[in-house]
């Protein structure tokens, strides 16, 4: 599909190109319903500004914006580090925003890099009426989440199984009391806490659950706060992986020892995971993959290209057993 041009959105509107112009830089020259005429017209037709005509880049410089939760946790480290491999291996320019997990700091990464990108890939927790605003036109790639307006793509990831064997596993080794420290800042339960439910229920068993900050620090609290409330409890199933190491070092501050006394499992697969001591058990996801085929997807869509589609958009969660259970 050929890129729509501000001539297309003019035509469509039946308004000149500097009317358009104006539209889309809201000024105030026009009035209200020509406006709207145009913007539904560069809507419907997926136009966007032209970043080179504003003298930004080289015409020839493709930039994508990387959008994640928190560089500091090191699976969006790793997501990232593949993305901009795969970007660099097209020539292309990368620009990432965090986040902080934050709604707000979604909005204004958006209207920082809205007229800085050609297309943008990542996490976002904004409904997709929102995204669509601030990205109008513009090839959306979203990441961990089902998209349901049909010109967003999504990269889906699939954790149930994963979750399924982490639970027949601690099962198998005589667990009957697991627990799981979930994720804390979001409105309710995570997918995650439904796969882990899901898996519990299969053999007949109760959960215990407590949220967890997103860091090594909120692991060790919320594992204490866990315990204190569940003292039978044997395992404790993770969101993440740097939630599970801080439940390792809580774990070694009540005397337990890993897995004998506590069982533990992450979820990511980070590679920190194999240098903590016991190396962690967890349900782990190929980091590279996503990266990578966020930004495959991202030019397919950028070129007019058929997309990828159904399960070569999904990443498939699998247990890997170390030493925490």
């Amino acid at each position: 599909m050929k890129r729509a041009t501000i001539n297309d959105v003019a035509s469509a509107a039946g308004v000149s190109r500097q009317t358009v112009s104006r539209a889309l830089n809201d000024k105030g020259e026009i009035d209200g319903a020509t406006k709207q005429r145009v913007l539904d017209a560069a809507r419907e037709l997926g136009y966007r500004p032209s970043r080179f005509a504003r003298g930004l880049v080289r015409p020839d410089t493709t930039t994508i914006g990387l959008v994640v939760p928190d560089l500091l946790n090191p699976f969006f480290t790793e997501v990232a580090a593949a993305a901009l491999e795969a970007a660099r291996s097209r020539g292309w320019h990368v620009v990432v925003h965090a986040t902080a997990d934050s709604a707000e700091e979604e909005r204004g990464t958006l209207k920082v890099i809205g007229s800085q990108v050609d297309a943008v890939v990542g996490y976002f927790t904004l409904a997709e009426t929102e995204l669509d605003r601030h990205t109008r036109g513009m090839p959306v790639v979203l990441i961990g989440r089902d998209a349901n307006a049909g010109r967003f793509s999504s990269i889906v990831i699939d954790g149930r199984q994963g979750v399924r064997a982490a639970v027949d596993h601690l099962v198998a080794a005589g667990h009957r009391h697991i627990g799981m420290l979930d994720h804390a800042n979001r409105a309710g339960p995570s997918e995650r806490h439904a796969w882990f439910c899901e898996a519990m229920a299969a053999h007949g068993l109760t959960t215990a659950v407590t949220g967890a900050q997103q860091s090594v620090d909120g692991g060790t609290e919320a594992l204490t706060t866990l315990l204190d409330a569940h003292p039978g409890l044997t395992a404790v199933f993770t969101f993440n992986d740097i939630i599970a190491i801080g439940a390792l070092r809580s774990a070694r501050r009540r005397g337990l020892k890993v897995p004998d006394d506590l069982a533990v499992v992450g979820f990511d697969g980070l590679q920190l995971g194999t240098v903590v001591d016991p190396a962690l058990t967890s349900v782990a996801l190929d980091t590279k993959r996503i990266g990578a085929l966020a930004v495959e997807q991202a030019a397919r869509l950028l070129d007019g290209e058929q997309p990828l589609l159904g399960d070569e958009l999904v990443v498939t969660a699998a247990l890997t057993v170390r030493e925490s259970a």
